[in-house]
């Protein structure tokens, strides 16, 4: 498909060049048997390995919630929230994606709860057992799985900083102020942003297949939804009180009544007072957290953002996984975890699929691969990330944009 005596001739920045010599047939084949290799391995050790992280995520949020009544503390607010982050960004990211499909879980949770369209889905119940969040489980599964996997770096992509934060780029205020935005969306981004964002993308598909969409629902698709855009109507075809009754409310009823409930008739009226400080505290570093692993994993100077759709697991794809996606350090089991596993994230965009572990096998063997053909690896410092990810944010920099034309991805459109 490319090659580079076909390519259109033309100028490049430097730091687009290695475009012009790109087999991007090769790359792709390379890298869809890669991925057909790894999903045939998967077997009784990824159900172990996956048995091991699940185990690690409910001992934190044991103890947590043992310690729960006594004064906030940083012991009692880290392992809550690690609990938490880890049930979310491991646990709930990876079988809803389907990671665990040809894998037996029984001896994990029973034969059917690691199982995507099962695990935390259709019911309050499942919900409540499986991961209780600030996003409904369906609406996340539409704006991630569904939505960001395919249209990753485009206008349709949900999850592009870029995009997503263009008042705050544009805007005349001093550069300290949208620091202090910034930081803000850091402490609450999970129920503040991301919760109505995901509830936006499943109401849009909703009307979609009822065949209701308007104009004014098509026209503002793409505009971010927060909290504060909810309460005053500035989507009038999104409910406040549906998104509260159907999507954060359960949260709010689960983490601040339910669980510091029992605090209350065992300990009492001041250990309860404890309890919900120390739910507060968890609700926060969680959220700073899981933005510190998750916004950075797509934005940056160094990441590419482009105008055109391409077909899922089209050589194209496989490229745009690569180069529109960052790398953090990585390895080992606790590493990762550090990370929610979203360390990995040009392994996981290229192979949705696959489970925690295929992700650890996978890695060096996908950097050999674009080392092989030139294609930019991009892997470092979490904390290097949330440096570029900001400076997208308040328009310091910006994304790079992809040369169409220079190489024939016809067949991938």
């Amino acid at each position: 498909m490319c090659n580079p005596s076909n390519s259109k001739q033309t100028t490049l920045a430097k730091e687009d060049q290695w475009i012009q010599k790109l087999d991007l047939d090769g790359f792709g084949k390379e890298m869809f048997d890669l991925g057909q290799k790894l999903k045939a391995q998967q077997g009784p050790e990824d159900a172990a390995h996956l048995a091991k992280m699940v185990n690690w995520s409910r001992a934190l949020t044991l103890f947590g919630l043992l310690t729960l009544w006594c004064y906030p503390n940083p012991l009692t607010v880290a392992a809550l929230s690690a609990g938490y982050f880890m049930r979310w960004t491991m646990i709930a990211h990876h079988t809803m994606h389907g990671g665990y499909e040809n894998v037996d879980t029984k001896n994990v949770g029973g034969p059917t709860t690691y199982k995507r369209f099962v695990f935390a889905w259709g019911s309050l119940y499942r919900r409540a057992i499986d991961w209780m969040d600030w996003m409904l489980p369906e609406a996340w599964d539409m704006e991630h799985n569904r939505t960001h996997h395919y249209r990753l770096g485009e206008v349709d992509d949900p999850d592009l900083v870029e995009n997503n934060l263009t008042n705050l780029r544009k805007s005349d205020a001093p550069l300290a102020v949208k620091y202090g935005v910034v930081f803000f969306f850091m402490m609450t981004w999970k129920w503040f942003y991301y919760a109505p964002n995901t509830y936006k993308c499943l109401k849009f598909a909703e009307m979609r297949r009822q065949r209701k969409l308007t104009k004014q629902m098509q026209d503002t698709i793409h505009q971010s939804v927060t909290v504060k855009g909810l309460l005053q109507g500035y989507h009038p075809w999104l409910s406040f009180s549906e998104f509260l009754v159907r999507v954060v409310g359960p949260m709010m009823l689960y983490n601040f009544v339910i669980l510091p409930l029992p605090v209350y008739y065992l300990f009492g009226a001041q250990c309860y007072k404890y309890a919900l400080i120390n739910l507060v505290l968890t609700d926060i570093l969680t959220n700073i957290h899981s933005f510190l692993a998750i916004v950075t994993n797509h934005a940056g100077d160094d990441l590419y953002r482009f105008d055109t759709y391409c077909r899922a697991n089209s050589p194209t794809f496989f490229l745009r996984a690569v180069i529109s996606s960052a790398n953090f350090s990585s390895g080992t089991d606790v590493v990762d975890c550090l990370h929610g596993w979203l360390n990995y994230q040009i392994e996981h965009h290229a192979w949705p699929f696959l489970s925690m572990r295929s992700y650890q096998k996978a890695q060096p063997m996908v950097q050999q691969i674009c080392k092989k053909y030139g294609v930019p690896y991009v892997k470092h410092n979490v904390f290097w990330r949330l440096k570029k990810t900001v400076d997208i944010m308040v328009g310091n920099n910006s994304m790079r944009r992809w040369p169409e034309g220079v190489v024939d991805q016809s067949k991938d459109m």
